[in-house]
Order: C-alpha cells, then sequence, then structure tokens
C-alpha cells in the first residue's frame, strides 16, 4: 500500500523517511531481523531510491539497521550476551540521569514529570498495555530531559532507542506493569524531594534485570529476533 510521506517544516524526505521508519522499529511494527528493500520502500513511500538509501544510512549510523553488502539492510539484531550488557548501561545511565534530575529539575520539569505519573496510573487502570508503554517511555525520556545534561540525555536516549525492540518484552511480562507503576513512583518521589543517591538508586533498580524478571524476559523474546553468539 502506498503512502504519503508526511514532512515537518524544513525536513526533506530523507529526514521524514528516517524518522518514519525509526517509529515503525521502536513501536514495533519493524521487528529485529526484519528486512528493509530499498526499492519497496520507495515504492511505498512514493520517493526515489536516493532519500530512501539516506534514511536507510542514518538509521544503521544509529544503531538502529544493519546493513551489509548483498544482503541490504535489516533491522538490528542483539545477542542476549550485547543485550544484557546494554540493560546494565542502562541502568547506570538512567541512574545518572535521575540522580540529575533531582538535583537540577527545574519547576515545570517536576510538574511535567507528576502530570505523567499519573496518565500512567490512568492508563494502567484501563488496561491498555500498548498506550501504558508509550508514556512509561514518555516518563523515562522526561527524567532525561530533567537533568538537563545535554549530552547524558543524547546518549542515555540513543541506547534506549537501540534496546527499545527488546525493552517492550519486559512491559509485558504479567504484573510487570504493575511493579512499574511502584518503581517509577520511588523515582519520582525521591526526585520531588531533591534526593539525587535515592533517585539514582530507586532508578538503577527499576531498570537493572535480576533474578527471576531476567529468566523471564529471556524466555520471552521469539528467538527469531536475536543474534546467536
Amino acid at each position: 500500500m502506498k503512502l504519503k510521506l508526511q514532512t515537518a517544516q524544513n525536513e526533506t524526505r530523507a529526514e521524514a523517511l528516517r524518522r518514519t521508519l525509526e517509529a515503525e522499529i521502536l513501536g514495533g511494527t519493524l521487528r529485529p531481523g526484519d528486512r528493509l528493500d530499498e526499492v519497496e520502500l520507495a515504492a511505498r513511500f512514493g520517493v526515489s531510491r536516493t532519500p530512501v538509501r539516506q534514511a536507510l544510512h542514518a538509521l544503521a549510523a544509529g544503531g538502529l539497521l544493519d546493513i551489509k553488502s548483498r544482503q541490504g539492510a535489516c533491522v538490528s539484531s542483539l545477542s542476549i550476551a550485547m543485550l544484557l550488557e546494554m540493560f546494565q548501561m542502562m541502568a547506570e545511565l538512567e541512574g545518572l540521569c535521575a540522580s540529575f534530575a533531582a538535583r537540577r529539575a527545574r519547576p515545570e520539569q517536576r510538574r511535567q514529570l507528576q502530570d505523567i505519573h499519573e496518565r500512567l496510573v490512568r492508563t494502567f487502570d484501563e488496561h491498555d498495555p500498548e498506550r501504558f508503554y508509550e508514556v512509561n517511555r514518555e516518563f523515562h525520556e522526561a527524567v532525561y530531559a530533567a537533568a538537563n545534561s545535554e549530552f547524558i540525555a543524547d546518549q542515555t536516549l540513543a541506547l534506549r532507542n537501540r534496546v527499545s525492540p527488546y525493552r517492550r518484552y519486559v512491559t509485558f511480562q504479567p504484573g510487570r506493569m504493575a511493579a512499574t507503576l511502584g518503581e517509577h513512583e520511588e523515582v519520582l518521589k525521591a526526585i520531588l524531594a531533591s534526593n539525587p543517591a535515592a533517585a539514582q538508586q530507586a532508578m538503577r533498580s527499576h531498570v537493572n534485570l535480576l533474578g527471576d524478571n531476567l529468566t523471564d524476559f529471556i524466555a520471552a523474546i521469539p528467538a527469531e529476533t536475536l543474534k546467536a553468539g
């Protein structure tokens, strides 16, 4: 089906296509291992192959795609070992963001965190897992912004995007959404109390995968989305 590519103001077709494909990867429409064909994408969005090629290379530079000669582009797959290392690094980076947010968040940023958390509670009550996942992502990204450190926020977001196709499997584990609410509340409480150490520890514990959570997570990942080794 041919789609009209929506371009924002001053945005090139390549940039719009990159943004669109990134949203499909992060949203789970495109899964790890899925192939992206230049000809099919050009026909789908009604563009030439040049912006398609530019968009694919931009996504590859961000780690979301793998491009190999003769094989084309596919959504990046991660091995279990690499995935677990990334989650460990995420825990440290997000903990650092939460610590900085407790020290530096402006009043409007603190209010935004409270508003997002309240929306997350309502979404949980409505039993909407997909929407819960999206609001949960908003909360984490609001913490990065509230750290008021552009470099650390950018690095944290880039890593989160790389593990995002797999992170969905954490959110959708039985009982995980209810646990997330309590853990977010601890993070929020520490940030609002301007307690950096407590905020860092609460966020690190929230993100890290340990014990049964780790076992359940690995079991939930479809084998075809993983890279061997």
